[in-house]
């Protein structure tokens, strides 16, 4: 047996006095030129273990952000080693960079998950930099069905959730075909949880269909169209936000007349994305009696994406239907 200790101190120390040097994500890459030395070995180790049994099979899967992670791991149950990149609600994702260890776990990665869509492009050049024969790699914004323009927030669809679930279990199931049939159940028992989930949102649209709303950033889109409700906020607003630049002036004046005139019933604002603009939006709504309900892009910790989806959308449901704020068609 090869002897990998060697490989991964030089990895670290060359990578180490780099990141030293302010050079973060090139020490990363360097990370990556060290792994791909024993990679290799590793993988086909894996593969002996596999075929030397089925209930050795083992996946190493890496999720880009923590819900495709944990998704992974409700398919692959005992059979996948999950690790994810972007799981701390409090950072903001759009400014993050990867660090030496993540780009360890990418090169080892049988499996990885990204969202695309421009949202984790630090992920392509992590991959790029580590080939390894046999890697899958799923793409959640390619393989989703529902997409909005300029949003690339697909995993807050529960459409899109249920088609990136899908392209997991056949992933699992190519890299371990002796466990195909429980990867094929547990996906059931996902799809069947995704169901009851939207089931909720349905219920909300029937209820509160119509309802004007306040969004600080179009990641709540995906589910408040399906809810029925009428999103106020100038969409120039919402995308400069999410970008991290100054909205135009204009837009940040008909966004705090909207509170101020409650002519919107309850303000959803991302935790991870606030800022000054937001602050104000926010001070505005709680003292106007505006209801204001903060999301996430990152799953908080001690949840599933079931259970941390559902329980946004039970916040604004109770947030709806407890505010005093004008309502819109077919809210009571």
């Amino acid at each position: 047996m090869v002897d990998l200790v060697p490989f991964a101190s030089a990895a670290l120390g060359w990578a180490g006095r780099l990141a030293k040097r302010g050079v973060i994500f090139t020490a990363a890459m360097a990370a990556i030129v060290f792994a791909q030395a024993f990679s290799g070995l590793s993988s086909q180790a894996c593969a002996k273990t596999a075929a030397s049994g089925a209930a050795l099979c083992r996946i190493h899967v890496v999720g880009a952000e923590n819900f495709y992670q944990n998704i992974a791991a409700q398919i692959g149950g005992p059979y996948v080693r999950v690790q994810s990149v972007l799981s701390d609600p409090n950072i903001d994702p759009h400014e993050y960079e990867p660090t030496i260890s993540v780009a360890e776990e990418v090169a080892e990665a049988n499996l990885i998950i990204e969202n695309g869509g421009g949202y984790d492009e630090w992920m392509n050049k992590l991959v790029a930099a580590s080939p390894k024969s046999g890697r899958i790699v799923l793409n959640a914004w390619s393989i989703s069905p529902v997409k909005l323009p300029d949003n690339e927030h697909v995993w807050y669809s529960l459409e899109d959730m249920k088609a990136v679930a899908g392209q997991i279990a056949e992933a699992l199931k190519k890299l371990c075909p002796s466990h195909a049939a429980r990867f094929d159940k547990n996906l059931k028992t996902f799809n069947q949880s995704m169901e009851a989930i939207g089931a909720r949102i349905g219920e909300l649209a029937k209820r509160f269909g119509g309802t004007p709303i306040a969004l600080t950033e179009p990641i709540f889109m995906y589910q408040a169209i399906p809810m029925g409700l009428k999103v106020s906020t100038p969409l120039e607003f919402q995308k400069a936000v999410a970008q991290g630049i100054e909205p135009p002036s204009s837009t940040m004046l008909i966004a705090q007349d909207q509170i101020r005139e409650k002519k919107v019933r309850v303000l959803v604002y991302n935790r991870q994305t606030a800022d000054r603009f937001t602050a104000r939006l926010e001070e505005l709504a709680r003292t106007s009696g505006i209801a204001v309900v903060g999301v996430t892009e990152t799953m908080p910790p001690g949840t599933t994406y079931q259970s941390w989806m559902m329980g946004q959308i039970e916040a604004i449901g109770s947030a709806l239907g407890s505010s005093k704020a004008v309502a819109g068609k077919g809210a009571r």
